[in-house]
């Protein structure tokens, strides 16, 4: 049966309430036309790692995928450039989770090494570094290559507000399923089409993915370290939204929220007055996008 009559077939099953066809994501070179005004046309830069555990202080990456992509500061998708992906092989054995999990096996990598050099280019010509796991990709990729530092970047997994958009996961497959496309998932390659294909979908607010993550991008939060509170507290603590942090990445070994200016500025003073009962002086990071999900904060 030819393509075309398959896809007048799927079409048919979209019309019935009863089905729910998904559709193979297939590489889109152009989403929208670029701005006339070419000013507000941004290059943004989507990043997957493949790796061969999570601490970029012991584990090392496998496989790396960068895909370019134009867009404008409304937040449409405007066109998809050529990328780059390899392999790197990490010298020892991968172990058989990470093989079970991404497919990628000590053949695979065996010789194969990445080409910084041209990642550093492909990252000195963008405005944005994107990754649906930032808090994960960019501490290995800034491991290897310092220029991904002075970048801005956003998670198109925790930066665009899904579960408020009545979708139930962030996870990249799910989130695929929901918007109708399927794709070969933990393939560093396809994983960064896919989250492009994601962005350059409309919410049902109405607004792009894209533009919720730019509006998430562009602000300033602050992160309030409740260090040294007492161990009672941390029940409390935790209803109120605050996160643990075990010092691994070097930071303080305490409770912390990240926030805006003003609830930033409510908590210290509950901190004070129910917490340690006492002023007591608390550090604060401030953090913009060029600092966020870096182990530099």
């Amino acid at each position: 049966m030819k393509r075309q009559e398959l896809e007048e077939l799927a079409q048919k099953l979209d019309e019935d309430t009863d089905f729910r066809v998904l559709r193979r994501l297939r590489a889109v070179q152009r989403y929208h036309p670029d701005p006339d005004d070419t000013s507000t046309l941004r290059r943004g830069l989507y990043v997957d790692v493949e790796t061969t555990g999570l601490d970029p202080a012991s584990d090392a990456i496998i496989q790396l995928a960068l895909t370019p992509f134009d867009f404008s500061v409304t937040g449409l998708v405007c066109s998809v450039r050529d990328g780059y992906e390899a392999f790197d092989d990490p010298g020892r054995p991968i172990p058989d989770e990470i093989t079970r999990l991404t497919g990628i096996s000590d053949d695979d990598v065996r010789g194969h090494t990445i080409d910084w050099q041209r990642v550093e280019k492909m990252v000195q010509e963008a405005d944005l570094i994107v990754a649906h796991n930032a808090g994960f990709d960019r501490r290995f990729v800034e491991a290897r290559c310092k220029s991904f530092e002075h970048k801005g970047w956003a998670c198109s997994m925790l930066e665009i507000p899904w579960r408020d958009e009545g979708l139930e996961s962030s996870k990249q497959e799910y989130l695929a399923y929901r918007f109708g496309f399927f794709y070969s998932a933990h393939s560093a390659g396809a994983d960064t089409l896919a989250g492009i294909h994601l962005l350059a979908q409309k919410l049902p607010s109405g607004d792009t993915a894209l533009l919720a993550l730019l509006d998430s991008a562009r602000r300033t939060t602050y992160r309030l370290w409740a260090v040294n509170s007492p161990f009672e507290a941390k029940t409390l603590l935790k209803a109120r939204g605050y996160r643990w942090n075990g010092g691994e990445d070097g930071r303080h070994r305490a409770w912390y929220l990240d926030s805006d200016k003003e609830r930033c500025e409510i908590e210290q003073e509950f901190l004070r007055k129910e917490i340690y009962k006492r002023d007591i002086q608390l550090p604060i990071d401030k953090i913009t996008c060029f600092t966020r999900y870096s182990d530099r904060i």
